[in-house]
């Protein structure tokens, strides 16, 4: 019988005082919290089921709430995410929830956060994504990256950039979001990565492919985070591997 495998992590890095990144699989959520080792969750493939990564805007106050809110949204609603409309729709609430529980508190004023992740359906699969964490494919032709950075071009030199041109929330006065949103066709065998800019900041997509085409998932998720550690640890951590099996 088709399966989903879902092996995660979320851990808050070297130089973080707290987590900020939050994690949704089915109707599991982890908000602001570390995993010691990688989890692994196995799903029948059938009903709709949502993974996503959110991470909170650092710099800006009260981002684990944000992520939180949008990671506890997209498992509330459940299966009844069932196409890329209704995506879009939910991404487009978290957003107004967002701005509605700053509006009158100001610990939480601008607070907001990124989001990456799939709708897994039993013949599709749904990317989405706002801000800069990431969705690959990995697949024998490589690693892919199949969600899109709202961010700008890096400065000359650099690989990457911290900025970010679109996020959920993250701002005093109402912004509309235009989430990414692509359908692809569900195959057997196919695997994904979800993850925070934590772990592709400081690692290079080649290294990352480099781990993918030798370790299972448990030991894959494990060998990225220490990549990320070795790296420097310089932010939160989370990432997820979505495999589909027979």
């Amino acid at each position: 019988m088709p399966y989903i495998s879902v092996t995660a992590l979320s851990h808050v890095g070297l130089v973080r005082e707290h987590n900020e990144d939050s994690l949704v699989i089915g109707p599991w959520t982890l908000c602001g919290t570390v995993t010691d080792n990688p989890q692994t969750l196995l799903f029948p493939l059938g009903r709709p089921l949502v993974v996503a990564v959110a991470d909170g805007l650092g710099g800006q106050p009260a981002g684990e709430v944000a992520s939180a809110l949008v990671v506890r949204r997209l498992a509330s609603l459940g299966t009844s995410l069932d196409g890329d409309q209704r995506i879009r729709d939910a991404l487009d609430l978290c957003n107004q929830e967002l701005y509605a529980a700053a509006d009158g508190e100001p610990e939480l004023a601008t607070m907001g956060t990124t989001v990456a992740g799939a709708l897994v359906l039993p013949e599709t699969w749904v990317t989405f994504n706002v801000g800069d964490s990431r969705v690959y494919a990995a697949g024998e032709e490589g690693l892919r990256q199949v969600s899109v950075d709202d961010s700008p071009p890096p400065p000359p030199g650099r690989r990457t950039t911290s900025a970010v041109t679109q996020t959920l929330g993250g701002s005093r006065l109402f912004q509309d979001i235009e989430p990414h949103v692509s359908v692809t066709a569900l195959a057997g065998a196919d695997r994904y990565l979800l993850c925070s800019d934590g772990l592709t900041d400081p690692v290079p997509d080649e290294d990352i492919d480099a781990v993918l085409r030798v370790h299972d998932d448990g030991r894959a998720a494990f060998e990225l985070w220490k990549a990320a550690i070795e790296a420097g640890g310089p932010d939160n951590i989370t990432l997820a591997l979505v495999r589909i099996g027979e």
